[in-house]
C-alpha cells in the first residue's frame, strides 16, 4: 500500500467515528510475514485475523467463515 500499511489502514478504518459498522467489520491480514509478533501486530492494531502466505484454501476458507458470523 503506497501511503499507509495494513497496520495503520486497520487503525484508521476502526478510528472511523461517523461509520459506526467500522469497528465490527471484519479486517483480516493477509501476508507472507507468520512469525508469533506479526499475528500480534497483526491484532493489536484491531485486525481481527492474520493469514500467512503461502495460503492453504482450507485454512482462508475456514477464517473468512469465522469471521463473517
Amino acid at each position: 500500500m503506497p501511503r499507509l500499511n495494513g497496520y495503520e489502514a486497520t487503525k484508521q478504518i476502526r478510528s472511523l467515528k461517523n461509520r459506526p459498522n467500522a469497528v465490527t467489520i471484519p479486517i483480516i491480514a493477509m501476508t507472507a510475514n507468520a512469525f508469533a509478533e506479526d499475528i500480534q501486530a497483526s491484532l493489536e492494531s484491531g485486525m481481527n485475523a492474520h493469514i500467512a502466505k503461502p495460503l492453504v484454501m482450507e485454512g482462508v476458507i475456514k477464517v473468512i467463515s469465522v469471521n463473517l458470523n
